[in-house]
């Protein structure tokens, strides 16, 4: 996901491969596990800030 956030790429297809990778039959129990990487949030929202800021 962080890769995904660095490189520009959609965030959400991503969590849906890697929910598909990982097995889970919904996306949101793979979103649970990135909760608890905190570097994810902040790319997140740095990137929310630049689309807004454009």
């Amino acid at each position: 996901m962080i890769e995904a956030y660095r490189a520009g790429r959609d965030p959400a297809r991503t969590l849906t491969l890697l929910s598909v990778w990982l097995g889970h039959s919904d996306p949101a129990d793979t979103y649970w596990y990135l909760q608890a990487a905190p570097e994810v949030a902040a790319i997140a929202a740095r990137r929310l800030e630049e689309e807004q800021d454009s």
